[in-house]
């Protein structure tokens, strides 16, 4: 099994007329069993070095909520078996498969099918978004301007989100966040 089987594991769950919770999180919890420590540590390694380019005031909390968010999630993932099963919005979910598609061939750190990374994105993209319904970028995620990801009344608002419209390989798609009004 190679991490990017669950791109033609996902598209086939698309097939149906309706998609559970529990449906995807099988997939998601198979896929992330085969993530190493090993496998964290390099995402970890490529996040850090990512970090690099982020302006130094913000390059700890940067770091701080991408490695625990992002990458330590698996754990979670793995071990999470209280959530309700309920239908997923089938919408988004199908919308989805162009972006985890280009996330696949962006995010690959070499020319190994076995480069985990990707993978790791991609469950923690769906499962943030379908299964725990916040948005990718977890609340109190702070941009330059000290602006921060807010939750306000049950609903979530990011204040980058109209920044990223325009391009097609932002993760923000996938969010369930909606743009910080009057930014």
């Amino acid at each position: 099994m190679n991490p990017e089987d669950i791109i033609a594991e996902l598209k086939e769950l698309s097939q149906k007329d309706q998609i559970t919770t529990e449906e995807l999180m099988g997939i998601l919890q198979k896929y992330a069993a085969t993530i190493s420590v090993y496998d964290l540590m390099i995402a970890s390694a490529h996040m850090r070095k990512d970090g690099e380019y982020v302006q130094a005031n913000y390059r700890e909390k940067y770091l701080e909520i991408y490695v625990k968010y992002f990458i330590m999630r698996m754990k979670e993932v793995l071990n999470n078996n209280d959530y309700d099963n309920t239908a997923i919005d089938k919408k988004a979910f199908d919308e989805s498969f162009p972006m985890l598609k280009r996330t696949f061939e962006k995010e690959r750190l070499s020319d190994s099918k076995d480069d985990k990374f990707p993978l790791i994105y991609v469950i923690t993209s769906l499962y943030t978004t379908f299964i725990l319904e916040e948005p990718i970028h977890p609340v109190g995620s702070e941009f330059p301007g000290s602006l921060k990801v807010e939750e306000k009344n049950g609903k979530y608002f990011c204040p980058v989100k109209e920044n990223q419209k325009d391009n097609e390989n932002a993760i923000c798609h996938l969010c369930l966040a909606e743009q910080t009004p009057d930014i």
